[in-house]
């Protein structure tokens, strides 16, 4: 089965390792590759890929919601991200998926025994990746989900577009106050750019702190372990999970992923 990875830049991905140890797990046969898509050329470089026998690919940085737009068919967690990080080739269909969302959330619930039911959620931005997010999060029941990001109209709009699913509201950064939060998620893209938003310290205390970004101790990681958070965890697992859903997608084989998990981490050290 012929698979791949669509990015830009591309060479740091972890998803040929991931999908190998999956492959070997569950008896599937794969080729899968890297793919550096030209940023003004994503649509032809994974048409290429299909007339080349491509059976499915994901789609990382920055081309999501370029694969949102080259889809035929979306699922409901495609939908409302707004964006698509793996395709599933079937016949002349191109079928979008967002496994970001049921990435992060087996990864609270399975890996970390985390119940998210009643549980009131901070989310640190309100771009892409939360939006990725937040359907699978509120399908969860939690008491509330807070959106908070530095362009406070952005938060704002974010919670309305999802308060059909359940209880949501937003605000910008500074509004953020020491108070009972369960989970704080750092959706920003301040990780990257070795920089942690500027708010409140004591909203941590006892409170579960997960990055999105993953395989580096980044600055929220040490904000949150230097002012009492219960738990303080970053995104390999979700990386691994989304990883999971996507295999399960292409193949219909349910791989197990706390292996992989461990595996992925002694690689990335």
């Amino acid at each position: 089965m012929k698979l791949a990875v669509f990015g830009n830049p591309i060479e740091h991905s972890l998803s040929p390792s991931i999908h190998t140890l999956f492959a070997q797990q569950t008896g599937v046969q794969i080729e899968y590759n890297k793919i550096l898509a030209p940023v003004n050329a994503f649509a032809e470089t994974t048409q290429d890929f299909i007339a080349q026998g491509g059976k499915g690919f994901n789609i990382t940085v920055p081309f999501k919601v370029d694969a949102f737009n080259l889809a035929t068919k979306h699922s409901i967690n495609a939908q409302t991200a707004g964006a698509v990080n793996t395709i599933k080739v079937d016949g002349n269909t191109l079928i979008g998926e967002n496994t970001d969302g049921i990435g992060l959330l087996n990864d609270l619930t399975k890996n970390l025994g985390i119940d998210l039911q009643n549980k009131i959620v901070l989310i640190l931005g309100a771009g892409g990746a939360t939006r990725g997010i937040l359907l699978p999060l509120l399908q969860q029941r939690p008491a509330q989900v807070m959106i908070a990001n530095r362009t406070a109209s952005k938060a704002t709009q974010l919670a309305k577009d999802f308060e059909s699913y359940g209880e949501t509201c937003g605000f910008g950064l500074e509004k953020i106050k020491d108070g009972p939060v369960d989970i704080i998620i750092n959706a920003t893209s301040a990780s990257l750019e070795k920089q942690m938003p500027n708010i409140t310290a004591g909203v941590a205390n006892n409170a579960i702190c997960y990055d999105l970004m993953y395989g580096k101790q980044t600055p929220f990681m040490d904000w949150a372990q230097n002012n009492n958070a219960s738990m303080v965890v970053d995104g390999l697992g979700m990386l691994v999970e989304q990883a999971a859903s996507a295999f399960e997608f292409w193949t219909g084989k349910q791989p197990k992923t706390q292996t992989v998990i461990e595996a992925i981490r002694a690689l990335n050290d």
